[in-house]
């Protein structure tokens, strides 16, 4: 028998059990799980502002995206 490749999925945390069930692995089923480091030190402390702040990730995606419309004329061509 031949196993199948392995399957690469990025889903927050919160998402994880949910995205297990949508691939219709069950609740008894060993998976192994990596956590990848973070890619940009002081991300997790960052982000405990952002959130006491009020803010969303999509507030954050929402920002970014503003900025880089406003730099992109900026920029040389």
């Amino acid at each position: 028998m031949t196993m199948p490749p392995s399957t690469v999925i990025e889903v927050a945390a919160r998402e994880v059990a949910a995205e297990l069930q949508r691939q219709g692995i069950d609740p008894d089923e060993r998976v192994t799980l990596t956590i990848e480091p973070e890619l940009i030190p002081g991300r997790r402390e960052s982000r405990k502002l952002v959130i006491a702040a009020g803010l969303t990730d999509d507030d954050i995606d929402r920002l970014i995206k503003q900025a880089q419309r406003e730099v992109e004329p900026l920029l040389p061509r």
